[in-house]
């Protein structure tokens, strides 16, 4: 099981880290893409932090 929780965190930092180098690359984004990609890493942050809690139990 903890190789699955460490694939899984292995995936959502992927993802995130991919988020925020968009975000940063990008310098005409709109008020609603800003909007998405918050509520994206958002969504991603929680699932590291369950991430991160089960593989320390």
């Amino acid at each position: 099981m903890g190789d699955k929780i460490k694939k899984a965190l292995d995936y959502y930092t992927f993802k995130s880290t991919e988020i925020l180098n968009f975000i940063n690359a990008s310098n005409n984004l709109t008020v609603e893409q800003i909007i998405e990609k918050g509520e994206e890493l958002a969504v991603l942050e929680a699932k590291i932090t369950a991430l991160e809690v089960a593989e320390e139990s």
